[in-house]
């Protein structure tokens, strides 16, 4: 289930070759392996999941990048290589020197990636028994292959583009993402890649992706678990010839477009949570301080009191008050309005006395539901984006091995 549509448009980007093949690492019928190839000086920025268990691949990965000479993407759908131990901290570098046994070079020039089941070790002869196959598919296959291959419990790939115009040559950014439960990134399971044919130094995209993702991934939950195995990767191959970085206008315009790409995908995974029926706007105005609208946005977006009656298309603003109210941050209750769309359910603290019930029941009745805090104590805001919590969520992970 899902909400809303989902865009399949893609662009292609210079310098990225992409290839996709069924290993049967947990799936059958389906591909469940990626590999990227990037061009020579190709910039990367990553962050990183901020979960006390990183996954094997997430410590293999960082090392790797410590060479300066990545070339290569590995994911795997389907198991998650995650509180395995030095075993599977082994196991995820020999899943990279099988890549480079066939291209050449070295294994850390190769950074893995894995999502799916935790506390499993891979299969590694699953791993070696395709890895030639893989290889030479290479620019076989597109980015909307690798959308579906990193899938788990998501039923939509997440895909999106973006091209922009300096100076009469045009540059592109093309994305994919995965994650439909264990949501709430607080990057600082869930993958995202992204590649760009702009030519920008690595500081300057490292700079980029932390504020693309401040804005996106970084303001979405559907259930409040940071997965021990989130990342995200910004590939710019300069393949374009357009230094986006040497001028502040087309810097800020790459990035405009960065970030609007990016929330698209967050509202993409958002869209396609585990047993979503409602996708959920939480915005919090006037608040004292972005902290303070950001801790009340998340309250709000994360209780499952307020996320069950989503699903009920119950308008129960008691919920809502009890959700902005238990946050530690001190705020004036006094002061308080609460608004499901534009129906103001509380006013100053107390039930809005022009309420009525069949307004808020309309309101809630609708797939894409704003609910609205302002705290009349400020000038600071933020948003947050979420899901509901339907008996599906409940049935799916009760029969997912996490």
């Amino acid at each position: 289930m899902a909400v809303g549509s989902f865009s399949t448009d893609w662009l292609p980007i210079a310098g990225i070759d992409i290839s996709t093949i069924a290993a049967g690492i947990r799936y059958q019928g389906r591909d469940d392996l990626v590999l990227i190839r990037c061009s020579e000086e190709t910039a990367f920025a990553t962050l990183w999941t901020q979960n006390h268990f990183p996954a094997a691949p997430v410590m293999v990965a960082k090392q790797h990048l410590e060479s300066a000479d990545t070339r290569y993407l590995l994911i795997n759908s389907g198991n998650a290589n995650a509180a395995t131990g030095s075993e599977g901290f082994r196991d995820a570098i020999a899943c990279c020197q099988t890549i480079v046994e066939h291209l050449g070079g070295e294994a850390s020039q190769v950074l893995p990636f894995s999502t799916g089941v935790i506390g499993e070790r891979l299969p590694l002869a699953a791993f070696e028994a395709a890895s030639a196959s893989l290889v030479n598919a290479l620019g076989s296959k597109d980015w909307l292959d690798a959308a579906r291959a990193i899938m788990t419990t998501d039923t939509r790939p997440k895909i999106a583009s973006r091209q922009l115009t300096f100076g009469g040559k045009t540059v592109s950014i093309t994305g994919v993402a995965k994650g439909a439960g264990m949501i709430q990134p607080n990057m600082a399971t869930m993958l995202s890649f992204i590649g760009s044919d702009a030519k920008i130094a690595p500081a300057t995209l490292q700079l980029m992706l932390s504020e693309a993702t401040r804005l996106s991934f970084n303001r979405i939950t559907v259930d409040s678990d940071t997965s021990t195995n989130d990342a995200v990767v910004l590939m710019a191959t300069g393949q374009s010839m357009v230094a986006v970085d040497a001028n502040e206008q087309d810097l800020l315009e790459f990035q405009d477009a960065l970030t609007d790409l990016m929330l698209e995908l967050a509202h993409g995974l958002v869209r396609d949570a585990e047993g979503a029926t409602k996708f959920v706007t939480v915005e919090v105005n006037k608040a004292s301080t972005p902290e303070q609208a950001l801790e009340i946005a998340y309250s709000v977006a994360n209780s499952p009191l307020m996320k069950t009656a989503v699903f009920a298309s119950d308008a129960n603003w008691g919920r809502m008050a009890m959700a902005v109210g238990k946050v530690p941050t001190a705020f004036d209750a006094n002061l308080v309005d609460l608004y499901i769309g534009d129906v103001c359910l509380m006013k100053g603290g107390i039930r809005n006395t022009e309420y009525r019930e069949a307004d808020g029941a309309a309101v809630m009745a609708e797939e894409e539901i704003l609910l609205r805090i302002d705290l009349n104590a400020g000038d600071h805001g933020e948003t947050v984006w979420t899901s509901d919590l339907s008996h599906d969520y409940i049935k799916i992970n009760a029969e997912y091995r996490t």
